[in-house]
């Protein structure tokens, strides 16, 4: 990884944690939300800002295998936060559209999105 993805990475990091707290989420939800952004950070090499469909899928399933499926909801949803939050994004890859593919695979209905 080179020092300029570093810095973009800690940079939109540090911008992520600002407007956790500026939502004024509980303690844990900043921590999970945070820690769901780092996990993505060191899977993709720092790089998370275009992140394709195919390659959230890729890495969900992944996590899925390692992890509990509350740890993998709690991801999504803090990506979900990053992207409409720090990226400003409401179109292009849609988060969504990876929530839907897993709820559909589980018994297990998502509960509301805490950031919006």
């Amino acid at each position: 990884m080179t020092n300029a993805l570093a810095g973009h990475f800690d940079r939109q990091y540090q911008t992520h944690l600002k407007h956790l707290k500026l939502k004024g989420l509980q303690p844990k939800t900043i921590e999970a939300y945070a820690r769901a952004i780092r996990r993505l950070g060191a899977y993709f090499g720092q790089q998370i800002d275009d992140l394709t469909e195919t390659q959230l899928t890729a890495y969900f399933s992944d996590l899925i295998g390692t992890h509990s499926w509350s740890t993998v909801k709690l991801d999504l949803y803090g990506l979900k936060f990053y992207t409409t939050h720090v990226l400003k994004q409401t179109k292009g890859v849609s988060v969504i559209s990876v929530l839907a593919a897993f709820s559909r695979s589980t018994a297990t209905a998502l509960p509301p999105f805490a950031g919006a």
